[in-house]
C-alpha cells in the first residue's frame, strides 16, 4: 500500500488555500483599521492643535500684545520637552516669542521636520500657522505619541499575523491529517476488495458527515457487488450441479441412438427425446439470460403508469379455469381502482403468472388460492396465498435463488428459475418481497411504491 503524502493531499492543500485565504483577510482587514486609527489620531492631534492656537489668539482679546506675549510664553515654559512648539512673529518679521526658530511658516497646516527647526529628536512636528492682527502666530505639535500608538500596533498585528498564520497553518495540517486518515481508510477497504476480499468495509465514524455518507453508499455497493459476485459463484454451482442430470441423459440418449443405428432400428423416439431434452435445456439458460437482463435494468426503458389491479384481475380470470381443472379454487379480492405504479406490465404479468403456477402446481386438490391487494396513500401491497402445505421456514431465503429446487420438487418439471426470476422482477421496480408461512399454507407478499397518474 502506497504511504500517504500529507503535503500532496487535496485535503491539506485545501486547508493551506484556506489558512492563505484567511490570512489574507486577516492583513487586510488590520491595514484598514490602521489606516482608520492612524486617521482618527491625525485628527485628534489637529484638533488639539487648533484648539491651543485658538485659546493663545484669544488673549488678544482687548488689542494688548502683552497679553499674547505671556500666554505664548506660559505654552512655552509648559512644552519643556518642546514636544509642543510655539513661535510669535510680528509684522515686520522679529520674532516676539518662541522655542523654534522663524522659518516663516506658510498658512495653515504643514509638517516638517524636527532637524529643520534645530531639535535634538528626529521626530516630525504637525504646525499650524496663522494671523492674530498682523502677527503670525504658530502652534506645533510633535508626532511622537502618535508614532509611538502606530508603532504599536504595527508590532502587535505583526505578532497577531504570525500567530494567526501559524495556527491557521497548523490547524489546517491537522484537519487535513484527519481527513487523510479517514480516505487512508477508505483507500485501504479499497485495496482490500481488490486484491479479493470482498467482506472489507469501511469503517464509520458515525458524525454523520460527507465522509461517513461517501462511506455508507461505498459500502453498500460492496455489499450488492458481494451479492452479486456471491449469486454469480452459486449460479456457476448450480448450473454445474442441475444441468448436469439432463446433460448426461441427452448423452445417454444419443449413445443408445448410435448404438441403436448400428444395428439398423429405428432412432426416431431417441432423437425426439434428445431434441427434448435440449429444448428444456435451452429454455433454462433463456430463463437465466432474461433474469440476468432484468437484474441489469435493460427493462426500465418500457416503464409506465399501469393500474396493479388490472393485471391481477386478468390472470385470476385465466387461471381460475385452470386451478378449476386442477381440483383448486382460485379467488381474488382486488383493491380497485387505484392500484397505480410504474413498471413493465409484461414482466409484472410473468411475476405473478409464476407465483400463480407455483401455487397451482406444488398444492394439491381442494386447496383455495388467493389473488388480493391493498392499497394506501403511499403503497399498494398484493398477496399471493395458499391453504397448501407450505414451505419450511429456513428455505425461504433459499427458494428465491436460481436453480434451487427443493428436494420434493426435484421430481417434478421446472428449472428452479420462476421464484428468481419474481425476485429479479420485484427488485426491478423497487418492491418489497415477503415469504410467510401462514398455518397452513403459504404467503407471498409484495408492496410496491404508488404513484399518481
Amino acid at each position: 500500500m502506497r504511504r500517504d503524502n500529507i503535503l500532496r493531499s487535496t485535503s491539506f492543500r485545501l486547508a493551506l488555500i484556506f489558512s492563505l485565504m484567511f490570512i489574507s483577510a486577516f492583513i487586510i482587514t488590520g491595514m484598514i483599521v490602521y489606516q482608520l486609527v492612524r486617521w482618527e489620531l491625525q485628527q485628534r492631534q489637529d484638533q488639539t492643535i487648533q484648539e491651543t492656537f485658538a485659546v493663545i489668539a484669544a488673549a488678544y482679546g482687548d488689542q494688548d500684545i502683552t497679553d499674547l506675549l505671556d500666554t505664548v510664553q506660559t505654552y512655552i515654559k509648559a512644552a519643556g520637552d518642546r514636544q509642543r512648539v510655539f513661535s510669535l512673529v510680528n509684522p515686520s518679521g522679529k520674532v516676539l516669542a518662541g522655542n523654534i526658530p522663524d522659518l516663516k511658516f506658510p498658512q495653515g497646516w504643514s509638517n516638517i521636520d524636527g532637524e529643520e527647526m534645530q531639535l535634538p529628536d528626529d521626530l516630525q512636528y504637525r504646525i499650524f500657522s496663522g494671523a492674530v492682527d498682523g502677527n503670525r502666530l504658530t502652534v506645533g505639535l510633535s508626532r511622537r505619541e502618535t508614532e509611538n500608538i502606530e508603532a504599536i500596533m504595527l508590532q502587535s498585528f505583526g505578532w497577531a499575523s504570525i500567530i494567526v498564520l501559524l495556527l491557521a497553518i497548523s490547524g489546517g495540517g491537522l484537519i487535513a491529517l484527519r481527513v487523510q486518515r479517514r480516505f487512508g481508510a477508505v483507500r485501504s477497504t479499497m485495496e482490500h476488495v481488490a486484491r479479493g476480499n470482498l467482506n472489507a468495509r469501511i469503517p464509520i465514524v458515525g458524525r454523520g458527515d460527507d465522509v461517513d455518507l461517501l462511506s455508507h453508499d461505498i459500502n453498500d455497493a460492496l455489499a450488492r457487488l458481494a451479492a452479486t459476485v456471491e449469486g454469480m459463484r452459486q449460479v456457476s454451482a448450480d448450473i454445474a450441479h442441475d444441468l448436469k442430470s439432463p446433460l448426461n441423459r441427452l448423452k445417454m440418449t444419443i449413445d443408445e441412438a448410435l448404438a441403436k443405428q448400428e444395428s439398423g432400428q429405428a432412432v426416431i423416439a431417441e432423437l425426439e427425446a434428445a431434441s427434448a431434452e435440449a429444448d428444456r435445456i435451452n429454455e433454462t439458460f433463456e430463463a437465466l439470460l432474461r433474469i440476468a437482463q432484468i437484474e441489469a435494468g435493460a427493462r426500465k426503458s418500457r416503464f409506465d403508469i399501469l393500474d396493479l389491479g388490472n393485471i391481477l384481475q386478468s390472470l385470476a380470470d385465466i387461471y381460475s379455469s385452470v386451478a378449476e381443472d386442477n381440483g383448486q379454487q382460485l379467488k381474488s379480492s382486488l383493491d380497485q381502482p387505484g392500484a397505480i405504479i410504474l413498471g413493465d406490465r409484461e414482466l409484472l404479468t410473468q411475476m405473478y403468472a409464476n407465483l400463480i403456477e407455483n401455487a397451482i402446481r406444488h398444492c394439491p386438490a381442494r386447496t383455495d388460492i388467493v389473488i388480493r391487494s391493498e392499497a394506501d396513500a403511499e403503497t399498494i401491497t398484493t398477496y399471493v396465498e395458499d391453504n397448501g402445505p407450505g414451505i419450511p421456514e429456513q428455505e425461504h431465503g433459499n427458494v428465491f435463488r436460481r436453480l434451487y429446487r427443493l428436494e420434493k420438487s426435484r421430481t417434478s418439471p421446472g428449472s428452479g428459475l420462476g421464484l428468481s426470476l419474481v425476485k429479479a422482477v420485484a427488485d426491478l421496480h423497487g418492491a418489497r418481497i415477503f415469504m410467510a408461512n401462514v398455518e397452513p399454507g403459504l404467503q407471498v407478499k409484495i408492496v410496491f411504491a404508488r404513484v399518481d397518474r
